[in-house]
């Protein structure tokens, strides 16, 4: 067991992990069900998920939480890393005292599961990874975008180009409050947040590795997918053994455009047989 802080503020729980960084989240649901693990998109917080909780706690004890620099949580400075960042969960589940956990992983929070279960398979049940890729190359292009993210004023640029990237044109052309919630949620996450884990994507390359995942796995990517595209969930696929692909006709965002989709195949595949 770790050495940990944990109170309560406003709903949320915090540990304080092994480097000091300060990690928040939340559980929802009854402690006598399986737990569920929700892993975010960047530059987003675990309110991402918030559309989906009512229906996945009915059959889970639901453990939602910020990465560094995101959400509640602490941002430190510099570089973040895939082992990093995988470590904040084990530490967290060490924490809570959870041996093994669903994993739900979107994007961002899809790398996170990957390296879940490359490197800490003993604790994961079932394993899903959403719009995510096992590799976003070449590192350069990562550069600009990391550099200039945290230049002062520039985050509603981002937060423009977040939201056209992750939601489908029709809902962009609406005054949906989906689009507001996600926008507002991106101009609430720290510079440093969203430069220090592009570092994690940038340094990212689990296309051999992948192949070491053991653990019951769903695939899910977006048809019209231009962050992750729909090929590099084609590629995880075949590369997990075992693993099952689903497609659905959606942008990067599924549990936000097809919510009643995204849910039927989460809670098909978590509780199969």
């Amino acid at each position: 067991m770790i050495a940990n802080e944990m109170k309560k503020v406003e709903g949320l729980e915090y540990v304080t992990i092994g480097d000091g960084v300060r990690i928040a989240y939340r559980l929802d649901g009854s402690a006598e069900k399986p737990v569920l693990l929700l892993a975010n998109s960047i530059a987003t917080s675990m309110d991402m998920w918030e559309g989906q909780i009512a229906e996945l706690t009915r059959h889970f004890r639901v453990l939602r939480y910020d990465y560094r620099g995101h959400g509640g949580s602490d941002t430190p400075d510099g570089p973040y890393s895939f082992d990093r960042l995988g470590r904040d969960v084990v530490e967290l589940l060490d924490a809570l005292q959870f041996e093994r956990v669903h994993v739900l992983g979107l994007s961002l929070g899809g790398a996170v599961a990957q390296w879940l279960g490359i490197y800490a398979p003993e604790r994961i049940d079932r394993l899903i990874l959403s719009n995510t890729s096992s590799y976003l190359g070449p590192a350069d292009q990562w550069e600009g975008l990391i550099a200039a993210v945290q230049e002062p004023g520039k985050l509603p640029e981002f937060a423009d180009m977040f939201i056209k990237n992750w939601l489908p044109a029709h809902l962009l052309a609406s005054d949906n409050p989906i689009v507001a919630s996600f926008r507002e949620m991106v101009l609430a996450t720290r510079p440093q947040g969203i430069a220090g884990s592009w570092a994690a994507i940038r340094d990212m390359d689990m296309r051999r590795t992948a192949a070491l995942i053991n653990r019951p796995t769903l695939v899910i990517a977006g048809q019209y997918d231009t962050v992750t595209l729909p090929e590099h969930g084609e590629l995880l696929a075949k590369t997990v053994p075992g693993a099952k692909l689903l497609v659905l006709p959606a942008v990067h965002l599924p549990n936000v455009e097809l919510p009643a989709e995204f849910l039927s195949a989460v809670l098909a595949f978590l509780q199969e047989e």
